[in-house]
């Protein structure tokens, strides 16, 4: 498979990793968009969330979890954080390898972008 996020999960490209478990990974993002700018990756591979299923809510659930328990542990929580997942071409997808960003340290306006 020629997935960058499944080649950064499998070890085969280097990435800083801040938490890993048997379900998924968070690695730092190399294009930062906020001061604390991370991703959570599930370890299986599924293109976008377009392509979930009901089959995979136990896997969405985590990996929102997991975003919001780094948050609590980095200690930005209460102050704020964003989520996003963006999905295919237009919705801002670049890496076709569902994943999660959680941005914070700045504070963020709505409408985003």
């Amino acid at each position: 498979m020629d997935c960058l996020f499944c080649k950064i999960i499998a070890g085969d490209i280097p990435a800083q990793r801040l938490y890993e478990d048997d379900e998924c990974v968070i690695i730092r993002d190399i294009e930062p968009q906020a001061p604390t700018h991370v991703l959570v990756l599930p370890r299986t591979h599924l293109d976008s969330l377009d392509k979930a299923s009901a089959s995979d809510d136990k896997l969405l659930g985590k990996l929102l979890l997991e975003a919001a328990n780094f948050a609590r542990r980095e200690g930005f929580a209460d102050a704020g954080y964003r989520v996003v997942i963006n999905t295919n071409v237009d919705g801002g997808q670049t890496v076709f390898h569902l994943h999660v960003h959680l941005l914070a340290g700045r504070p963020f306006i709505f409408p985003p972008g």
